[in-house]
């Protein structure tokens, strides 16, 4: 048989032959006086079984133990193992349709995904508790209200989110519950638009700073300015910190840092 006749009885592409040639992984006979290889059917039936291995998910590594019978590793063991393999993906793919199914939901339930979504049940409850705040104010929502929402949509999904994972917690459970620490809030992120076009000395700082920290709840704030305290020696070593006050007017950034050293304080 010609490569094309082989590669047809056993059910792949000629290139998938030849790579398998390229790779040892199926022994190239001679050839030919014409030039042309020439198969037998024992040639096919190892093709044949390199298919239906890699059918099952074998990779190509595995295939070739299976078939040279190296590594100690017979074709029971390594089953076994993509089995398991597979049983880990199959349970990621369960978790990733929960999750999917969730955000389905709430896109159904009249008040949709949050533009920062797609984030936690608890904080998404957080952000339409704010949307409904923000949707009964006088005027437009304070600028800060937007930025507090990407700030938590980011520290919950952080990389470092464990570490932020108590007081985040306890944050959201105060939004979410209480309705007076929604209208703090709101306070605060009003009088921190305030501070936009303000001087660092602004004798203003130091009340928005306490009314930062009087906004969060009492054992939240404490839980805070310990993670501040042990993920940081200085604010200004800090890259995130750096990050953050960029992010705001000197007047603003110098609110929140002393409001950071409050907590601080507050945790011992």
């Amino acid at each position: 048989m010609r490569i094309g006749e082989l590669a047809a009885l056993a059910g792949v592409s000629t290139r998938a032959v030849r790579h398998y040639h390229r790779i040892g992984l199926l022994p190239e006979p001679a050839r030919r006086a014409n030039g042309y290889r020439a198969y037998g059917l024992r040639d096919a039936a190892v093709l044949v079984r390199v298919r239906r291995l890699t059918e099952l998910g074998l990779s190509l590594d595995e295939v070739r133990d299976v078939l040279a019978d190296e590594a100690g590793r017979d074709l029971r063991d390594i089953l076994t193992e993509l089995d398991a393999d597979l049983a880990r993906q199959e349970e990621a793919v369960r978790q990733r349709r929960a999750r999917l199914a969730e955000l389905l939901a709430q896109a159904a339930d009249g008040e949709g995904i949050p533009a920062e979504g797609p984030v936690s049940p608890e904080l998404t409850e957080v952000f339409r508790r704010m949307a409904r705040t923000s949707a009964r104010l006088p005027g437009p929502e304070p600028e800060m209200a937007a930025r507090e929402r990407e700030l938590l949509a980011l520290l919950e999904g952080s990389a470092q989110a464990a570490e932020t994972h108590g007081w985040l917690t306890g944050m959201l459970q105060a939004l979410g519950s209480d309705p007076d620490a929604m209208r703090r809030a709101y306070d605060v992120y009003a009088r921190l638009d305030e501070l936009a076009e303000a001087d660092v000395d602004d004798e203003r700082i130091d009340a928005v700073a306490r009314a930062v920290v009087d906004a969060v709840p009492e054992e939240v704030a404490a839980t805070m300015g310990r993670g501040v305290r042990e993920a940081t020696r200085s604010a200004d070593d800090d890259a995130f910190a750096d990050a953050l006050f960029a992010d705001f007017a000197p007047a603003q950034a110098e609110a929140v840092r002393r409001a950071m050293r409050l907590m601080q304080e507050r945790a011992g």
